[in-house]
């Protein structure tokens, strides 16, 4: 089928076909909540993301062939709505980071210690973040958007984009104690790994 605005003004007429929408982007939606809130939230999050695009797709500006951006800032506003869940998430993040970091000898318990630290330091740090500056980085990261992305799903300039991720990116360098001037990623990059699991 066609690019997803054209799904989404064939379904003004016919609303069967919103469904090739749901088909395409729900994992990812699924996903993003699932890292933000945990798997039990993320069903229901990803579920009132495509009903709510679904009551609201008259508004879609159909002349923007992608409708991702659209779908993750529908989910982010559905997410700061359960912010409580969130912060409760991020206090059990520590605890599956740490879980995913399995040394299989004494030679790299060293490694997993400093790999817990660092892992304890990051949740805290994007705990810590500005909400505003933490959906753009999550946006960014995990929803995999460029930050023309980031901007259509916060509604917001881009370059508020740039700003709102240079500034997360710092907090996060000075938390795990990098260099705030190295450059722990390119533009076109994602945050690095430990970053996008925390």
């Amino acid at each position: 089928m066609s690019d997803d605005n054209e799904v989404i003004r064939r379904s003004a007429d016919e609303p069967a076909v919103f469904g090739v929408l749901f088909d395409r982007h729900a994992t990812s939606i699924h996903r993003y909540a699932a890292r933000r809130l945990g798997q039990q939230a993320a069903d229901d999050v990803m579920a009132e993301t495509f009903l709510v695009a679904f009551e609201r797709r008259a508004a879609f500006d159909v002349g923007v062939a992608d409708a991702r951006p659209w779908l993750f800032g529908i989910a982010t506003t559905l997410m700061k709505q359960r912010a409580r869940l969130e912060a409760k998430a991020w206090k059990g993040m520590v605890a599956a980071l740490a879980a995913e970091i399995t040394p299989d000898a004494l030679e790299r318990s060293d490694e997993q210690i400093d790999a817990e630290r660092m892992s304890r330091r990051l949740a805290s740090a994007l705990r810590a973040l500005h909400a505003r500056d933490r959906d753009a980085l999550l946006l960014y990261a995990w929803g995999d958007l460029d930050y023309e992305g980031v901007a259509a799903a916060l509604g917001i300039p881009v370059g508020t984009v740039r700003s709102r991720l240079n500034r997360a990116r710092r907090r996060l360098r000075g938390a795990v104690g990098a260099d705030p001037t190295s450059d722990l990623e390119r533009d076109h990059g994602r945050v690095d790994a430990a970053a996008q699991r925390a």
